[in-house]
């Protein structure tokens, strides 16, 4: 549940309220409340904006995920591909762009402006296997290259996974992460 609040909504909320609360205090002549709105109010507040400026978003499902989905995920899921679903689905704070070095790593992000974005996730069975699906906008890189990449992604995301690529539209790349798991 945590991972779905914004901390710099929190921040922003709490401290615009106590720098209300020190600027209302002040105008009434009370000392000690000026004090604490100012004192916490302005730093919560102008941590929460930072915050919100290095805020990257969660990533949403493209398709809910089943009941039978959840238990094969359970049984099934390696470890890695729990940590990229838990690590897509929070807010983050101080990247670019969702998996940007996993991305640099693999040879896919030669620069900032045609590394692949990360738009979309879902969960499903493929062959009776958990399979965790990256849609990517990709429109500078071509299936040809991902496809020429395949093997180091499986290693990079590995061990025993298996890596299914597809062109879903004319710039986006479904990234299929296949737990082979028994």
């Amino acid at each position: 549940m945590l991972r779905k609040i914004s901390l710099a909504l929190v921040g922003l909320t709490v401290g615009s309220i106590l720098t209300v609360v020190g600027f209302v205090a002040y105008a009434l002549d009370y000392a000690t409340l000026n004090l604490a709105g100012f004192f916490y109010g302005i730093p919560l507040l102008l941590g929460g904006l930072a915050l919100k400026a290095a805020e990257l978003k969660p990533i949403p499902f493209s398709q809910p995920t089943s009941d039978a989905i959840l238990k094969l995920r359970e049984k099934l899921a390696t470890p890695t591909q729990n940590q990229i679903r838990k690590d897509v689905t929070r807010y983050r704070y101080g990247q670019e762009a969702h998996l940007d070095d996993a991305l640099e790593r693999l040879g896919l992000s030669p620069t900032d402006e045609e590394r692949p974005v990360l738009v979309s996730i879902k969960e499903s069975a493929i062959a009776d296997h958990y399979a965790l699906s990256l849609t990517f906008k990709s429109p500078f890189i071509s299936l040809e290259t991902w496809q020429e990449k395949q093997e180091k992604i499986e290693k990079f995301f590995g061990p025993d996974i298996r890596v299914d690529l597809e062109q879903t539209d004319e710039n986006k790349i479904e990234v299929a992460l296949i737990s082979q798991l028994a």
